[in-house]
């Protein structure tokens, strides 16, 4: 298993909380705080578009 660097959580009020990071071999992990052993994995370019179409709003809708 690789060492996962975790950002802080972000959390919403009353709802769980995600954690992003990213590991030496340039992928990247997106987990519910508290269950960092089941992560969703990637590249590091898959979670940078996802968060600048998040930037962008194009997840508006599910707000």
């Amino acid at each position: 298993m690789p060492t996962i660097t975790w950002e802080d959580p972000f959390c919403g009020e009353g709802a769980n909380c995600f954690r992003l990071g990213t590991d030496p071999h340039g992928n990247a992990y997106i987990t519910v705080a508290g269950d960092e052993e089941t992560d969703l994995t990637d590249s590091r370019e898959a979670l940078r578009a996802l968060i600048l179409g998040i930037k962008a709003g194009e997840a508006d809708h599910l707000l």
